[in-house]
């Protein structure tokens, strides 16, 4: 046999190609330590301008108090009755706050790198939280301004970044496979939001499945593969329009359900033998309600008991994981069980 020499320039490529991959990784892994550093759980806080309705009831917003060179502090304040003269002040310190008037994309920056992160192969969960009616599915869908992208915010600007980040990876080697799911957890069960209009609603239940596991944790849940951005957005709308809602005395439109968003991303690069699997988990969180005041009874009543029921099973997770506690409850509630390997270990 007679052996073949490699071209100076085939070896020059190779040698070219290697310290591609290796810059490559290097880059994952310093994002991933700046991400680490930041915190693996941050809690950010959106206050919403004062609505026209609302102003002559409320008269602005005089009780919260912004500080531009502390945008991490919010105060709250409110006379004390009992000492006259004296202001009762209460202080919250958050990851990053953002006062009325910033924008769709002022947010969606502060979670950008996040979205990064699930293209490296780290799973990354962003969730919305607040009372009905405070703007939760705006900011998460911006469903109102899909046609203006300084507007898009959540979802739409999360896949934006991310289908166009895959063609810069392409130039790396990397190959990427994407299929979306979105479900909801009403009254503590599960429903799947793709399927099509007149289609049986499957039993569906949540798997244990550990971290780092191609395996689904809902069986049976509808995954569509998709290839672009503008797919995922039709699924969006899809979705959207079979979530439950209901009328309550806090919205004419309050969301009844958890939505969970789920993107799997696969990665491959051939050439170094080099996989990954992660999951990019958008949840709108249905409402917190002040039972008092959305005038909610019977079954209503119950269905809204449930929600805050998650809601705190939720926050005792952030709680423990924040705390590094070496128990962390999430078989308290589906939504947490289902949460569990987007919220824990190496996840965002």
């Amino acid at each position: 046999l007679q052996n073949a020499k490699r071209s100076p320039k085939t070896s020059l490529l190779d040698q070219q190609a290697e310290e591609i991959h290796l810059l490559e990784m290097e880059r994952r892994r310093v994002h991933n330590d700046i991400q680490e550093r930041k915190g693996n759980v941050r809690v950010f806080c959106r206050v919403w301008t004062v609505l026209p309705e609302e102003l002559e009831r409320q008269r602005g917003l005089q009780h919260l108090h912004f500080f531009p060179q502390d945008p991490k502090t919010l105060v709250l304040t409110r006379p004390n009755e009992s000492h006259m003269g004296r202001e009762l002040r209460y202080s919250f310190i958050f990851d990053q706050v953002f006062p009325p008037g910033a924008s769709q994309q002022e947010i969606f920056q502060e979670i950008q790198l996040l979205v990064q992160s699930a293209l490296d192969g780290f799973p990354v969960c962003i969730l919305t939280y607040g009372q009905t009616g405070s703007g939760k599915t705006f900011t998460m869908e911006g469903l109102e301004s899909l046609g203006t992208p300084e507007c898009r915010t959540m979802i739409p600007g999360a896949l934006q970044h991310l289908f166009q980040s895959t063609h810069d990876l392409a130039g790396k080697g990397w190959q990427y496979r994407f299929s979306a799911s979105f479900l909801e957890i009403y009254n503590d069960s599960l429903r799947d939001l793709l399927l099509e209009k007149g289609q049986h609603q499957p039993d569906l239940d949540i798997r244990n499945v550990s971290p780092g596991s191609d395996e689904l944790p809902v069986p049976n849940l509808t995954w569509v593969p998709v290839e672009t951005d503008k797919e995922v957005l039709e699924l969006l709308l899809r979705a959207d329009s079979q979530r439950s809602v209901a009328q309550t005395g806090l919205g004419d439109r309050s969301s009844c359900s958890h939505c969970v968003f789920q993107l799997r991303i696969q990665g491959e690069q051939m050439a170094w033998n080099e996989r990954c699997t992660s999951y990019l988990t958008l949840v709108d969180l249905a409402g917190l309600e002040r039972l008092e005041k959305s005038g909610s009874v019977g079954n209503r009543l119950r269905k809204a008991q449930c929600i805050n029921s998650s809601l705190s099973a939720l926050g005792l997770v952030i709680s423990a994981l924040r705390n590094k506690e070496q128990h962390i409850p999430y078989r308290n509630s589906k939504l947490t069980f289902l949460l569990q390997n987007c919220l824990g270990g190496n996840a965002k």
